[in-house]
């Protein structure tokens, strides 16, 4: 970049794209000072090497930045490894697929290691076999990514996990916490009554005397 650049002419890229052709190295760096902006060497095994005219800070910055979001939208793949023996008893192996296929829906892949002990190393057709049940209990979420090889006394293969399968967790703001209690709903604010009308007290009635008829 700049003054680190030793060639004697290099072809030059304007700052707009345009191309200004084959020139003096120090004739490109005098137009790169002129708008207060570097040169930076791009293709340095051409013959002669490109050079762009730029605004070397901005696009390190922009470049990192660009770095960072594709990195918050990277997923993460997890391998879980599961082992089985040549012989793995029925019970069991429908427990470790119920988690080979919890970790699949989990959008990981799974690493199935047959173990083989002493004399059983000379069957491998047995550990094929058990591979082969897995895949047959898993088919309709998972898929073959690596089929099964040999490592020393170890049998592996992976699967992976079918698109449309993967199930994300929810987020911890959708998910109520535990010990939390639901808000209880409150009940709708009736209209003022008016006051009772209570009744009026009797008027008194003035006492009535009766004249005995005139004999």
């Amino acid at each position: 970049m700049n003054r680190r650049i030793r060639v004697p002419q290099v072809r030059v890229i304007g700052a707009d794209g345009q191309q200004l052709g084959v020139l003096d190295t120090s004739e490109a760096l005098r137009i790169a000072e002129e708008g207060g902006l570097d040169l930076v060497e791009v293709s340095p095994k051409a013959m002669p090497p490109v050079c762009k005219i730029m605004d070397y800070g901005k696009f390190k910055y922009e470049d990192s930045k660009k770095r960072k979001d594709a990195k918050k939208h990277q997923s993460t793949v997890t391998y879980k490894e599961i082992k089985f023996r040549p012989k793995t008893d029925a019970h069991d192996l429908d427990f470790k697929v119920k988690h080979i296929r919890r970790f699949l829906s989990e959008g990981n892949k799974a690493r199935l290691v047959v173990i083989f002990r002493g004399r059983e190393i000379v069957h491998p057709e047995t550990g094929q076999a058990m591979l082969k049940r897995v895949v047959e209990l898993t088919q309709d979420i998972a898929m073959v990514e690596q089929p099964p090889m040999m490592e020393g006394r170890r049998m592996l293969m992976i699967i992976s996990p079918r698109g449309g399968v993967i199930n994300r967790p929810t987020s911890p703001a959708a998910t109520p916490q535990a010990g939390a209690t639901a808000p209880r709903p409150t009940a709708p604010v009736q209209p003022a009554q008016p006051p009772p009308q209570t009744a009026k007290p009797a008027q008194p009635q003035p006492a009535v005397s009766v004249k005995p008829p005139a004999k």
